[in-house]
């Protein structure tokens, strides 16, 4: 099977799994500093839960899952999970998001887990810069992991990008100047309106930004057929990509995602509030036909499109039913 068909002809064949709302940094898109209140552990749903919503998933079509957070490397025994995952029949990929903190001492287990590959957040290249988005972290420790996770055999390391306007926007062609010497497949991300204060810088500015550097030519995705549309600068050994959900009016035309949330909602669209819960069937022990029927539920409520343009009432506020930390990015 190639995926569950949604109201609008839609294949839905992508899980992406927050495993935790918990995280190491306080990016100043993400989190205050002084972070936010956590789910209690209680209500996070257990690796048996999150392998039996993948099970049901799976057997509706479901072949891809990504593990979210938070950041899903401070979540305990992470790899125990990858590994129940990896061995569910009908899951072809299984992908992980990080901000690459840990990757250096975990990559070689994720891999022997059954990990297939990482995307990387990454939103500066400088130093000090890297401090004050992340608030906590360490450039070094993300670019060491990086270099642990090719190592480790997870091709190809996807490298997530936010460009923010003031922030950080001067160092669009540097991140391109790295897909020249080296094998970085860096992807430009809109930034979603859900805390405020940071200004995204759409798409087709950063393109046009680019094009000084050569001429970028279309590419075939990397790998997978995920939301972003690739590019090649001339010689470069790596790619481009740009994800576009604010300013691309196709984007929800082609999504192929649900999210699950830690503590089990089943999320249809990253940009409206409709939730399904998976944690009470799932602990009133109800049998798979159950799961599946809630996740066709949710499939066929999946919208056709969001409304953040040109909806006065989609406001960055009306989304934050959740922070992203909860739903998984």
């Amino acid at each position: 099977m190639t995926g569950i068909v949604d109201s609008f002809g839609r294949s839905i064949n992508y899980f992406r799994i927050s495993v935790t709302d918990r995280c190491n940094l306080r990016c100043i898109y993400c989190m205050p500093p002084g972070g936010v209140p956590l789910i209690p552990h209680s209500e996070i749903l257990s690796y048996e839960e999150i392998r039996a919503v993948a099970r049901a998933a799976a057997e509706l079509g479901i072949n891809r899952i990504r593990l979210t957070g938070g950041e899903p490397l401070v979540r305990a025994e992470l790899p125990r999970l990858i590994e129940m995952l990896s061995q569910t029949e009908g899951i072809e990929e299984l992908s992980l998001t990080t901000n690459g903190t840990f990757l250096k001492k975990s990559a070689p287990e994720l891999k022997q887990a059954g990990l297939t590959r990482v995307n990387v957040s990454l939103d500066t290249i400088k130093p000090d810069r890297f401090r004050d988005i992340t608030r906590l972290g360490e450039l070094k420790d993300v670019l060491e992991g990086i270099e642990a996770a090719r190592d480790a055999g997870l091709h190809p390391v996807k490298i997530n990008v936010v460009i923010m306007r003031g922030v950080n926007d001067e160092e669009t062609l540097d991140f391109a100047r790295m897909t020249h010497k080296e094998e970085w497949h860096v992807r430009f991300i809109e930034l979603m309106p859900f805390n405020g204060g940071v200004e995204s810088v759409p798409s087709a500015e950063l393109r046009q930004h680019i094009g000084s550097l050569g001429k970028l030519e279309p590419r075939a995705p990397v790998t997978g057929n995920g939301p972003a549309t690739y590019y090649r600068l001339p010689g470069a050994k790596g790619t481009i990509g740009f994800i576009s959900p604010l300013t691309e009016p196709s984007f929800c035309f082609r999504c192929n995602r649900m999210r699950l949330s830690p503590d089990g909602k089943l999320r249809p669209c990253l940009l409206a509030a409709d939730e399904i819960d998976l944690k009470m069937p799932l602990r009133n022990n109800s049998p798979m036909v159950e799961l599946e029927r809630l996740i066709l539920k949710a499939v066929a409520s999946k919208p056709e499109h969001h409304h953040l343009r040109g909806d006065p009432d989609c406001t960055g506020a009306s989304l934050a039913n959740r922070r992203m930390s909860r739903i998984g990015g």
